[in-house]
């Protein structure tokens, strides 16, 4: 009899954190290696939130707080989603937590029973079936192909509802492709949602701040009132604050909902970071001038990685409308034979051997349920980013 869990059979480790561990331990056996696999801002974090972080520390702001958040980030955070999202929510409604990650756990360990059904078009984040899984409900994988920007239409969510749908899970700018809903798309999908009051909308908008070309960013409960009492608006410093490891997400939703988070969370973290908090209560109040400077460098970067990977042979990367990734289709590589020998039968070999043979580490795609395609991270160096793709360019030229 196994000492371990069942769960665990459910649940595969993280195939960015894998891929971002083996770089890292190349690298430290002196490889020259160039790791694109971190979804992670390269800026660093702004002084004034680094700033009110010390003030905290030096005011010993260092105890317990309430579980899901302090009163005054709670209020950044109503205002914030009044004046970004036009919603309005109350302090019972918000919560706070370790990451964006943790408050989609507690949303689905707080909700899912077993059989559950919870829609996630793919490309997805390698987390969400895997929280799913954990929570012991099933994962509905809806493909969204390259040709249909990696959107999910909305007649292929209307073919994907059944009767024991309990959330549908959307990610937009997306993790791992970069593809950005608009109004209107998401106006077609939320005209489904109405139709099916039985459905949860869990928004992951991490990469809200992160849309360039004049893209204008909107939510699902934004767009339709009438979901307002079954979204979970999800959110975090993370990625536009350049804050990953202060590790602070938030979500606002109906009070019974976040209610039940807050119990899971007292039971197993307790409150986020107390000195987090306080920057991350600067940061949403505080200037935000900093983030079009940086996703002027982002823009650049994506434009740069674009062309140059359009110019690799069998490779064909789509322009993304937001987030800091590219997921290019690597489908013209595949029977052919890397210079070691190796054929290249799906695109985790593909990453491998362009690892192995020029020290780039990128994701494959199959981890994100679409392949055979790769995710590259351009939250990087433009130096390192250039040189990436010539590594990358030489290796499917050298593929035979």
């Amino acid at each position: 009899m196994s000492f371990l869990s069942a769960a665990l059979d459910r649940v595969k480790p993280s195939a960015t954190i894998a891929v971002t561990d083996k770089a890292r331990a190349l690298k430290a056996a002196g490889r020259n290696v160039i790791g694109l696999g971190a979804g992670e801002p390269d800026f660093d974090t702004p002084a004034n939130i680094k700033l009110a972080a010390i003030h905290a520390i030096e005011a010993g702001k260092t105890k317990y707080t309430d579980v899901g958040g302090i009163p005054e980030l709670k209020e950044a955070i109503i205002a914030k989603f009044l004046r970004e999202n036009g919603l309005t929510y109350k302090p019972n409604q918000v919560i706070v937590g370790t990451g964006g990650k943790q408050v989609l756990y507690n949303a689905l360990m707080a909700t899912i029973n077993p059989g559950d059904e919870v829609i996630i078009p793919a490309p997805y984040w390698v987390s969400y079936p895997e929280m799913v899984a954990l929570a012991g409900g099933e994962s509905v994988p809806v493909v969204c192909t390259a040709e249909r920007g990696f959107k999910l239409g909305a007649e292929d969510l209307e073919k994907a509802i059944t009767p024991k749908t309990k959330w549908i899970i959307l990610n937009s700018p997306s993790n791992p492709t970069g593809a950005a809903y608009t109004r209107a798309e998401l106006k077609a999908i939320t005209d489904v949602l109405v139709k099916h009051p039985h459905v949860w909308v869990m928004t992951d908008d991490m990469y809200e701040h992160l849309v360039y070309d004049d893209f204008a960013f909107t939510t699902p409960a934004q767009i339709e009132p009438k979901l307002y009492d079954r979204t979970l608006t999800v959110n975090g410093v993370s990625k536009a604050y350049c804050m990953t490891g202060w590790r602070i997400g938030y979500a606002g939703g109906p009070a019974q909902l976040i209610k039940a988070m807050a119990t899971i969370q007292s039971q197993s973290t307790s409150n986020p970071s107390s000195i987090s908090q306080w920057a991350a209560v600067e940061a949403l109040n505080g200037p935000q001038d900093f983030i079009p400077v940086n996703n002027k460098v982002f823009k650049e970067r994506r434009d740069l990685v674009v062309s140059m990977l359009n110019q690799a042979t069998g490779i064909d990367c789509p322009r993304p409308e937001g987030a800091f990734y590219v997921y290019p289709s690597c489908a013209g590589t595949i029977g052919k034979t890397s210079p070691s020998g190796k054929v290249i039968e799906n695109d985790e070999d593909f990453v491998t051997e362009l690892l192995e043979s020029e020290g780039v580490a990128v994701v494959h795609g199959s981890a994100f349920g679409l392949g055979p395609a790769f995710r590259i991270s351009y939250a990087t160096k433009t130096s390192d980013l250039e040189d990436a793709c010539k590594r990358i360019q030489r290796f499917c030229g050298n593929l035979r």
